[in-house]
């Protein structure tokens, strides 16, 4: 993991927000993440596919709907600094995690933008 590629992504909020929430939520997909952030489907999505380019996230296919996660096999140091940026800050994701919330529990939101 090239640490400046790594600072890079984390640099920009969208990213950065997607990494955190990803992390609190273990994973979620681009419907969850444009409705967590308030973000059109293409942003967002572009926006992931640098964190995979950089194999920051990984991905699994549930039908049509991609679910992304934190690489399993990232380096501990890069983990340990999403997951203390997630707890040093929550009150900075809270309104996203408050939209996550209005759209359910993750079945329902997962039948509601998922299906």
């Amino acid at each position: 993991m090239n640490p400046v590629n790594f600072y890079k992504c984390l640099a920009d909020d969208t990213r950065l927000r997607c990494l955190l929430l990803i992390q609190h939520e273990y994973e979620l997909c681009v419907c969850e993440l444009t409705a967590a952030i308030d973000e059109s489907q293409p942003k967002i999505s572009r926006h992931l596919a640098q964190l995979r380019k950089y194999e920051i996230l990984t991905d699994r296919r549930q039908g049509q709907w991609i679910f992304y996660q934190i690489n399993p096999e990232l380096a501990n140091w890069a983990k340990e600094i999403i997951l203390t940026t997630l707890n040093a800050n929550p009150a900075w994701i809270e309104p996203n995690i408050a939209n996550l919330n209005a759209m359910g529990e993750r079945p329902i939101r997962m039948q509601t933008c998922c299906s």
